[in-house]
């Protein structure tokens, strides 16, 4: 929707071009609530779900009824909530560090925003809604108390207009429908808030589907305040790919139940034994049949259904859709064996090409998020507007811990990299920056030790003996 950039720039915002501009997202907004209803497994949301059972044609005997229609079973396999939850908790299992090199103020203050917000929290649920919907959104504002906070906004909530990538907007549209209670009854209408560099515009919608101006803010940031954040250059969720893939295993699991389901409501067919009335209610006390003749017989009447090619097909199946997902499947048993770190490495390529993608994605977006912050902060601390370029993002994988084995090639590049590199390796520490100051402060104490006269030391000990 760019091509709105120059004309709000040159006119502004107003009630008519931002109904124009919702209504053109309406399909996008569709497109990522049923992605994310999917991924809860809500009935509105998974196809199988809301399967009604098949009507086959009739018997032209109305003596004979079917049985085969009687049974509809609904099984969903959320693939699609797995291929998500895999790629969050392997990317964000572990938070993302913000490290800055020799600025004290402006660590202490990243920390007091992190805490403040629950940064880790929402680094995590912020891209979980990316890998759903192939986008979400985050908006910073300045609180009741004067600091700086942010949320997170549904993406099928948010419009991000952009010249280049919507982790750099130009303007950005949040609209949501709000509830009031009137005189005891509730009152549902959609309100708008559209962002530029310098204020906020509040818009509710009135008659014939318009919206109207009631209010207007200076946000009191230098850049628009709404940003979004990239699932990939596409904007398409982790699991978009497969649906269709998903769907076919959803029918096929589902119709081999009804198979099985089926068998319980089979006819019962009897060979050489008549049964009258008075017989069928003492089978049903009894349940038990009287043959008196080798030529007479009981069965069912059952499908003849080929297991091993449904389970052929179901594992097919499953194989493609975490291929073409890029996920894993850690119930493989390459994963509970002692295959060595590159043969798990290489297992989890697919995995780990997908995350890097949206690393870089989301490292761009929180490096216009704290650019927006600095802005802030510039104006009211000893913080310059680019010391943004300072912090480092890192991310850290999120996978079992083989502690000797780090420890091992830790030690042997002792001396030949940095320490906060060398410390980066190492999966158990979270906070490098936290770890040297801690090394720092211990080291210290072992100096200040060291250089006790001798006739203190041998002092304290008399003392303490």
């Amino acid at each position: 929707m760019r091509e709105y950039i120059p004309y709000i720039r040159d006119n502004g915002m107003d009630g008519d071009l931002l109904a124009d501009i919702i209504g053109r997202h309406k399909t996008e907004r569709e497109r990522m609530m049923n992605l994310y209803e999917r991924y809860k497994a809500a009935v509105e949301g998974v196809p199988i779900l809301k399967r009604s059972a098949i009507k086959y044609d009739s018997f032209d005997n109305d003596s004979i009824k079917r049985i085969d229609d009687k049974v509809n079973n609904k099984l969903n396999n959320s693939f699609d909530a797995e291929i998500v939850d895999t790629k969050v908790g392997y990317l964000f299992g572990h938070p993302i560090a913000y490290h800055i090199d020799d600025d004290k103020t402006l660590e202490d203050t990243i920390s007091q925003f992190a805490k403040r917000n629950n940064l880790e929290d929402a680094d995590s649920e912020v891209g979980k809604k990316a890998a759903i919907c192939g986008y979400s959104s985050r908006l910073l504002y300045i609180g009741k108390d004067g600091n700086e906070r942010m949320k997170n906004v549904d993406p099928w909530e948010s419009i991000i207009l952009s010249e280049s990538d919507i982790s750099e907007p130009t303007y950005g549209i949040r609209y949501y429908q709000s509830t009031s209670v009137e005189k005891g009854e509730r009152k549902t209408t959609w309100e708008a808030e559209f962002y530029d560099d310098e204020y906020t515009w509040f818009f509710r919608q009135g008659g014939k589907g318009s919206y109207e101006l009631y209010d207007l803010q200076i946000h009191l940031f230098d850049y628009c305040p709404l940003f979004g954040i990239p699932n990939n250059e596409e904007m398409q969720g982790d699991a978009e790919k497969v649906l269709k893939l998903i769907d076919a295993y959803d029918r096929t699991f589902s119709d081999a139940s009804n198979e099985i389901e089926q068998y319980r409501l089979a006819y019962l067919v009897l060979r050489g034994v008549g049964l009258d009335e008075e017989g069928k209610e003492e089978l049903k006390r009894s349940g038990v049949f009287q043959l008196m003749d080798k030529e007479e017989d009981v069965s069912y009447l059952t499908k003849d259904v080929n297991g091993q090619l449904i389970e052929d097909h179901l594992n097919r199946l499953e194989m493609n859709i975490l291929r073409f997902a890029k996920s894993v499947n850690f119930s493989d048993e390459a994963f509970g064996g002692n295959a060595s770190g590159v043969a798990l490495k290489f297992k989890l390529m697919a995995l780990e090409n997908k995350s890097i993608v949206m690393e870089r994605k989301f490292s761009a977006a929180l490096r216009y998020q704290f650019k927006v912050l600095c802005s802030a902060w510039a104006k009211r601390m000893d913080i310059q507007l680019d010391d943004y370029l300072d912090i480092i993002f890192r991310f850290k994988r999120n996978l079992p811990m083989n502690i000797l084995e780090e420890a091992q090639a830790s030690l042997q590049l002792k001396g030949i990299i940095s320490e906060s590199t060398r410390l980066s390796m190492l999966s158990f520490i979270d906070d490098i920056a936290h770890e040297l100051m801690h090394m720092e402060e211990e080291r210290s104490r072992y100096i200040d030790l060291d250089n006790i006269p001798d006739d203190e030391s041998k002092g304290e000990k008399v003392h303490e003996s």
